[in-house]
């Protein structure tokens, strides 16, 4: 397996046609290897969610190449890539998505049922992740019963549940207080590290993006490294 696990090679994305064209994303390209995380800080409307939907295969580009881990993407049919989705790419959003009715336990095992884990190792897997993120004591507690930053770690641990090589994240701690944005954000360090798994963040909080290993912006279409 490639320790680069999301490669994006000259990628073009474009909204519309003709006079009325918006250009996001020109011949852009990024790695990001196995154990790092990636940080993206741009203004709004420069490109950030859609270099992440693209990275997530749920844009498709109209020029270039997106590779995980090492599987070039740009041929796969639909059912290609989705299977590629649930098995190899975990989503963290702004808002947790959680499903109100479930547990957190629950909410963490569904997605590994979806791929055909067995039951009890799902459930296994599902509290071994919320006792790292700090909350396997809230394990049997609904999102209504959780707060904010307790939500957010139970989206991060179910974005993990199936050992997804990659992780894409959209301003993750974008709802959260300074002192829970940054203990979440730790959490999820801690959790690629231990994973082995590659991230990509994107995130306005520049405090918080100087703990990634790496930070990019978008200027022009074009990905390009920066320090802040």
């Amino acid at each position: 397996m490639s320790d680069v696990h999301l490669r994006l090679s000259g990628v073009h994305r474009h909204y519309g046609e003709g006079p009325t064209q918006v250009r996001v994303l020109e011949s852009a390209d990024l790695e990001v290897r196995a154990g790092e995380m990636v940080a993206i800080v741009a203004p709004s409307g420069a490109g950030k969610s859609t270099l992440l939907h693209v990275s997530g295969l749920l844009e498709r580009p109209q020029a270039g190449e997106v590779e995980i881990t090492g599987t070039p993407t740009r041929g796969l049919n639909e059912r290609g890539r989705t299977l590629m989705r649930r098995l190899s790419i975990g989503y963290v959003y702004q808002f947790h998505h959680l499903l109100p009715e479930f547990s957190a336990l629950e909410n963490v095992i569904l997605p590994q049922m979806i791929a055909g884990i067995d039951p009890k190792a799902a459930a296994a897997r599902a509290q071994e992740l919320l006792d790292l993120l700090g909350i396997g004591p809230r394990a049997l507690h609904r999102p209504a019963e959780l707060s904010g930053g307790e939500q957010q770690r139970v989206a991060i641990a179910r974005a993990a549940a199936n050992h997804p090589r990659l992780i894409l994240a959209d301003e993750p701690t974008g709802n959260l207080d300074p002192e829970t944005s940054t203990r979440v954000f730790d959490n999820l360090l801690e959790l690629i590290a231990r994973e082995n798994a590659a991230a990509l963040i994107a995130t306005h909080n520049h405090d918080l993006a100087r703990r990634a290993h790496r930070i990019v912006t978008l200027r022009a279409g074009r990905i390009e490294p920066i320090t802040l």
